[in-house]
């Protein structure tokens, strides 16, 4: 099999990414050359996405490559993947996913969402923004763009007081000594595939390349779990700009049991057959002002449909007039 070409985006924490891919498929005995492109996400750091674009604002560039042959499969965070996919091309592989926690990163690790104190919180997501507003809304927030060490770096000069992160990039770059508090998902549901590496290529990428890469990278869980994350989002055409939130996660036996008898009460019981692992996913959208939020959990085994019928259910609650104004409002 010929030398596999990787596709990156140029941040360490891409780079840290790409590098995590590379062993694993050399691990697999595949030779693999990791290639390194810039997108308008990475070009444009003065203005927010909200202002520049949510679709492909990551992915436009590597996608193109993709089309052209020059790399062969991209790689990316999945939370940064556009709810829909143009026709010639797929995601072949989710990795195994780490923590989905967002986490309050500070120099002063006293500092606590919960505290009632009043301090700066630095983030470039509209989800996080929203949330804050409604849940704490004696937290102000400054916009911070730019890769994970220039954030540092902003946080260290006194642009803010924190930083609201994702779990897994800091982890991945060893800030965890900076963890001043880990946001528990029952308030800060996280966005849409947080946490986990995708993998996309061209639909016309050779079977046995994208079978072996597959069968290497792939993890069976999470990839059931994105699946049904990824169809809310895509029902609700959500993206990077829209604060849309939802999470998956496997049901065990237990709670099977207990959610059964909620489904069929709420005549839902066609959700849930016994093929496969059932899956309970929670999801729901917030006003850009923190005002209200919408947010439902359903349960079932296909993870398409499951992710559909979660989107129909927050649009049914007033989800879609809450959507036209948010995006009448970016």
């Amino acid at each position: 099999m010929s030398v596999i070409k990787l596709g990156t985006r140029g941040s360490k924490l891409a780079l840290w990414q790409a590098y995590f891919i590379k062993e694993t498929l050399e691990k697999g005995g595949l030779e693999v050359e990791i290639v390194i492109i810039n997108t308008k996400g990475d070009q444009i750091l003065d203005r927010s996405l909200s202002k520049i674009g949510s679709k492909g604002v990551f992915t436009e560039e590597l996608e193109e490559q993709l089309r052209s042959g020059a790399i062969d499969i991209a790689q990316h965070s999945a939370k940064d993947l556009q709810s829909e996919l143009a026709d010639d091309l797929e995601l072949i592989a989710f990795t195994e996913r780490e923590k989905v926690n967002d986490v309050l990163v500070s120099y002063d690790k006293s500092l606590s969402l919960e505290s009632g104190k009043s301090f700066v919180v630095g983030t470039s997501s509209t989800r996080r923004v929203a949330m804050l507003k409604h849940f704490y809304p004696h937290i102000k927030t400054v916009d911070m763009r730019g890769n994970l060490q220039t954030r540092m770096g902003k946080l260290e000069s006194g642009v803010c007081d924190a930083l609201l992160l994702a779990y897994a990039g800091v982890h991945r770059m060893g800030y965890l000594e900076h963890v001043a508090e880990l946001i528990s998902t029952e308030k800060f549901t996280p966005a849409v595939g947080q946490g986990s590496v995708a993998l996309e290529c061209a639909v016309s990428l050779a079977p046995e390349k994208k079978a072996k890469i597959r069968e290497l990278c792939n993890h069976p869980e999470t990839e059931q779990q994105l699946l049904a994350e990824r169809a809310f989002l895509k029902r609700l055409q959500g993206g990077c700009s829209i604060p849309v939130f939802g999470l998956a996660s496997t049901v065990n036996s237990e709670q099977l049991s207990v959610n059964r008898k909620q489904i069929t009460a709420e005549n839902n019981s066609n959700l849930i057959t016994d093929n496969c692992s059932p899956l309970t996913v929670t999801g729901g959208i917030v006003s850009l002002d923190g005002s209200s939020i919408l947010k439902e959990t359903v349960t079932g085994n296909n993870p398409l449909e499951l992710g559909e019928a979660l989107a129909e259910k927050i649009l049914s609650l007033g989800g879609d007039k809450m959507l036209a104004e948010i995006k009448a409002n970016l």
